[in-house]
């Protein structure tokens, strides 16, 4: 999907060296080896891996009896030799580094090895590609401590939250995450866990800057969905609405017409966290609920929240809304030849729920919380039609909401964004006249970045009334919303 609004790329990106941008770690572990007089074991790597020289010569001493100083010593020679004759890159390291360059992207090498080493290195891959360049010597404290990667950004003049660290141990994934950056782990010999706002990749092949932006800015993937019923008139409709969740890439989904289990039955099946209110609403998400918003015996019609943490210290309220389906303007437009003042007059049972909605939401908000609010409004946008100002829609912008298919697709001519309906080309009364198709599903926010938004159908539904083969289980098409969450 193209992105709506361009995002910046990351302030820089900081490098491990050993294991990371060069095949040291190797040479480390054989210099440690030779030094010890013994083959290494898989327990002897945290002592070796990402370590300080000084810290591994203290750790050889305790079992040989000779002095710190003179291990480090011979330590730094065995490697130095060996670094000398033996540096190779890592697989697509300089093509990263050629891609931020072009990008105007300032690089950073921050290494646990001291500045003899490093300056080697340095040497051998072009100390040019890097503007700033910390080692062991050049902080009180190295690795696992977050002293070098803040030494690092002050010396680049950049914010630790908006740069990327690429690491390939588990001593300097803390160090950079303690420091506040993002971090992007490519394993060399010991693997590494994901974690939030972590990203583990096995090697540096293919990745570009726009990657490393995606791990800076927090990415988080919404879809609005009204199952229909619960999805009861297509066979084995619980299965098809997990593929349509899978292929939409939804991170939370905010569902209509529950038929009351529906939330519970398709987090189960997804393993995600659910929030079920009343009969009609519900909240799916991949992420952890935290909180719980609005009346849980709602009825069916009215809204329900919840906040999600999206990663560390961020999070999001997602509101879910279905709000009555008659009388239904663009019948009223269409069939009845109602003018925009009677068609204005005839929304009042869906603004009084849209505005208690909003002041629910108002009294749940909490400062810094972006606001998503996703929903079967039953009734056309403002955006969408020239000559009606269709007050639901109004009242939630008056309220602060955008909307985000109109964020990434201003021209409702060209993008018109339908979602009612994909099953009902004619209307059902049996008179042939073409249903009047429009866009009453929304996906809205109050304080995000849109990166790109559609609508979404599978496959090509058979029309009404020949729909329980369909691939698609409902009758509206879904909307979904990728969004880029505020920089902290």
């Amino acid at each position: 999907m193209t992105p709506h609004t361009p995002q910046p790329l990351p302030q820089a990106v900081l490098f491990d060296m050993d294991g990371t941008l060069v095949d040291t770690e190797r040479l480390w572990w054989e210099a440690v080896e030779q030094v010890a007089g013994r083959p290494l074991t898989e327990a002897d790597q945290p002592e070796v891996l990402g370590r300080p020289v000084e810290h591994t010569a203290a750790w050889l001493g305790a079992d040989t009896g000779r002095t710190e100083a003179d291990l480090a010593a011979e330590l730094h020679r065995e490697f130095a030799a060996r670094v000398r004759t033996g540096i190779v890159a890592r697989p697509g390291a300089l093509d990263l580094l050629d891609a931020l360059a072009r990008a105007g992207v300032p690089t950073a090498l921050v290494t646990a090895s001291p500045r003899a080493v490093a300056d080697v290195v340095l040497d051998a891959l072009g100390a040019g590609r890097f503007a700033v360049s910390v080692t062991a010597d050049d902080t009180a404290r190295t690795k696992p401590a977050p002293d070098p990667y803040l030494a690092a950004c002050r010396a680049l003049g950049v914010e630790p939250a908006a740069c990327v660290a690429v690491e390939d141990t588990e001593t300097g994934v803390a160090s950079a995450e303690a420091a506040g950056c993002a971090v992007l782990a490519v394993p060399s010999l010991a693997p590494i866990g994901a974690a939030p706002g972590r990203t583990v990749r096995d090697s540096l092949v293919g990745v570009v800057p726009e990657e490393l932006q995606r791990m800076i800015v927090p990415e988080l993937r919404v879809m609005s969905w009204n199952l229909w019923l619960g999805g009861s008139e297509v066979d084995d409709h619980r299965a098809k609405q997990v593929k349509a969740v899978l292929e939409s890439g939804a991170d939370v989904v905010g569902l209509q017409e529950t038929a009351g289990t529906a939330a519970q039955e398709l987090a189960e099946a997804l393993g995600w966290h659910h929030h079920r209110a009343g009969e009609n609403l519900g909240v799916i998400s991949r992420h952890p609920i935290t909180a719980r918003f609005g009346d849980p015996e709602v009825g069916f019609y009215g809204a329900a929240g919840v906040r999600i943490r999206v990663a560390p210290g961020r999070e999001v309220d997602v509101w879910t809304a279905h709000l009555h389906y008659t009388p239904y303007g663009p019948y009223e437009a269409a069939f009845d030849g109602l003018g925009a003042p009677e068609l204005i007059a005839h929304e009042d049972v869906r603004l009084g729920q849209m505005r208690d909605a909003l002041r629910r939401i108002a009294e749940s908000s909490a400062e810094g919380v972006p606001v998503v609010l996703v929903g079967d409004f039953n009734c056309p946008s403002h955006l969408d039609w020239p000559d009606v100002e269709w007050p639901v829609t109004r009242a939630a912008a008056d309220a602060g909401f955008a909307d985000s298919y109109r964020e990434a697709h201003p021209d409702p001519v060209a993008e018109p964004g339908h979602t009612w309906s994909p099953i009902h080309p004619v209307h059902e009364d049996g008179s042939g006249r073409p249903e009047p198709q429009d866009r009453i599903d929304y996906v809205l926010h109050r304080g995000l970045t849109v990166r790109d938004a559609r609508t979404l159908v599978i496959g090509a539904p058979r029309p009404w009334p020949d729909v329980a083969g369909n691939d698609w289980p409902s009758d509206h098409a879904a909307v979904v919303t990728t969004f880029a969450l505020p920089r902290r």
